[in-house]
């Protein structure tokens, strides 16, 4: 389907973003996984269509058509997306984050609750300081050992993004999932094929057309404080988490459920990392809907 492009420039910064679904709908604002850029999915627009829902999604600083922000934490978000929502003449909004996009949507839940009527968090890591979790049981073998670099710091962390990132631009569905090969669950990597594949393989070649610094920026703001308290969240939320996944472990979404006042927490026996994003978007949409009192 159709997608509209557009950008704005905030201090020395540019942001791309784009739209996508009904252009009069209730606005949803979606948050990218890492890496990964701001472009949306074929069936998730199809479906925003159908609810009378206007998608907007945009790229993180450093990736894609979006100018890097050096040091930003996970709370820099809620900036972007209110300047975003002025330049589109929008007032009140809701918003899902998938993955690494899952703590920027409750960003916006904290630090928006007077624009952000309700938000949902899609297979989202916990912060990296959560007290009594242990954040890397039960992950991939590749994200162990890249959250691991990244609380080394950037001189330990890049040299590894900077060694993948010719191998995502030169990226083929097969080659993307012997990529993955150690963070795919078998219910993923059955997701992993035809225009699904293609898709991931195309936003990740665009997310990182102009270098790592996205990724890199991403993963620093994760295992540093994230600026805001998930106690302070007052509106609605939404968490879905699947036990099969190992990119973000199931008992990431459990310690957020403890964490985040009244959570709606989804955990599903049947779904890994991928499959919520792919395969459950249109409960995630109708619930946000049901939520947003129109």
């Amino acid at each position: 389907m159709d997608t509209r492009s557009g950008s704005l420039t905030i201090g020395d910064r540019t942001l791309g973003f784009v739209e996508g679904g009904d252009p009069d709908g209730f606005p949803v604002f979606y948050h990218h996984g890492t890496p990964s850029s701001g472009r949306l999915y074929r069936t998730w627009l199809e479906d925003a269509s159908e609810k009378d829902l206007r998608l907007i999604a945009h790229s993180r600083p450093g990736y894609g058509d979006s100018t890097r922000q050096p040091g930003r934490s996970v709370a820099d978000v809620a900036e972007d997306v209110a300047a975003i929502a002025d330049h589109l003449g929008v007032e009140r909004f809701t918003t899902w984050g998938l993955s690494g996009g899952g703590p920027h949507s409750l960003a916006c839940a904290a630090l928006l609750p007077e624009r952000v009527v309700a938000a949902a968090s899609v297979a989202s890591i916990a912060p990296w300081d959560a007290e009594g979790l242990d954040i890397t049981a039960g992950m991939g073998e590749d994200n162990v050992e890249e959250f691991v670099a990244a609380a080394r710091g950037e001189d330990a962390l890049l040299p590894m993004l900077e060694e993948y990132r010719p191998m995502v631009l030169k990226g083929t569905p097969e080659g993307l999932l012997e990529m993955m090969n150690t963070v795919l669950s078998p219910v993923d990597r059955a997701l992993m094929s035809g225009e699904i594949a293609t898709f991931m393989v195309e936003q990740s070649a665009f997310a990182l057309r102009s270098g790592v610094n996205g990724w890199l920026d991403d993963d620093l703001a994760f295992t540093k404080p994230w600026g805001f308290d998930l106690a302070d969240i007052s509106i609605p939320v939404l968490l879905t988490q699947g036990r099969h996944d190992l990119m973000v472990p199931v008992s990431h979404g459990e310690w957020l459920a403890a964490a985040i006042p009244g959570v709606d927490a989804r955990l599903s026996d049947e779904d890994g990392h991928l499959t919520v994003a792919f395969e459950r978007t249109s409960e995630i949409h109708d619930w946000l809907l049901q939520h947003a009192g129109v």
